[in-house]
């Protein structure tokens, strides 16, 4: 498949007359829980031609395969593919977005060229919002546990959608940084040895092992767990001050260069 990821990169930037930058997994694969059907969830950011910046029109700045942009060539149908161009990165950068700081953490990288990626990291720890971190993983793990947790019998593999943004959120009230992608890393190093740990480590095992994980009867030890940090992370974050550091002047200047950079203009 990463064969077949890097040729539909190529196609891409031959068809869209762009050049990709950067490209990840960025979903269930990444976070260390993948069903035997899990689709690979990849995810780049772009460049286009100097003279496309150039124009009076606001044009589209994603582009999405196959779901909306057609290829001259087979799309092999596991293969989610969207991407982000520079310029909305960066604004999205700039505020601390969390799944563009994901991207960037991601360690399945499919493809990476010049230097932008790398001077985006070197920003990472000036344009990092805890608040913006903590909220959107919250927001994400009540959204989740409200809609697939609450029956008494549930979609076992729920779980991990919900579990995962609340230990990214407590990752980040306690070490003040972006958490990691993996799902196992945040389990081992948040929650201690003990009832609650093995039966979180029995479903990653049951899923990455290829089970199905269907209707299932409520793991009340689980749904406890998660009820208790929902209503501690949401008083935390009150309590947290915005962010609020410009870094607008920084991105402008990482943008310009790129365009050098990859146009020799």
């Amino acid at each position: 498949m990463e064969m077949h990821i890097k040729e539909i990169i190529e196609q891409t930037e031959k068809e869209f007359n762009i050049k990709v930058l950067y490209a990840c997994e960025s979903g269930s694969r990444a976070w260390g829980f993948p069903s035997k059907d899990s689709d690979y969830d990849v995810r780049f950011i772009y460049i286009h031609q100097p003279n496309w910046y150039l124009s009076i029109d606001r044009k589209r700045d994603v582009i999405e395969i196959p779901n909306h942009d057609s290829l001259s060539i087979p799309v092999d149908p596991l293969l989610d593919m969207s991407g982000w161009e520079l310029t909305k990165a960066l604004k999205l950068f700039r505020k601390s977005n969390p799944p563009l700081l994901e991207w960037l953490r991601s360690s399945m990288v499919y493809y990476q060229r010049f230097s932008t990626i790398d001077k985006m990291k070197e920003l990472e720890k000036e344009i990092f919002s805890p608040s913006s971190t903590i909220y959107h993983y919250l927001n994400m793990a009540k959204g989740n546990f409200r809609e697939y947790l609450q029956g008494d019998t549930v979609k076992i593999k729920k779980y991990f959608y919900v579990l995962r943004p609340i230990l990214a959120a407590k990752w980040t009230q306690i070490y003040q940084t972006i958490p990691p992608m993996e799902f196992e890393t945040l389990v081992h190093k948040l929650i201690p040895d003990g009832d609650l740990r093995m039966s979180i480590d029995t479903l990653l095992k049951r899923k990455i092992s290829g089970e199905e994980l269907t209707l299932e009867p409520r793991i009340n030890l689980i749904n406890t767990y998660l009820e208790r940090e929902i209503y501690q992370l949401e008083t935390f974050a009150k309590s947290l001050e915005k962010h609020s550091l410009d870094s607008t002047e920084q991105l402008d200047e990482l943008f310009r260069f790129t365009l050098k950079e990859v146009w020799n203009h």
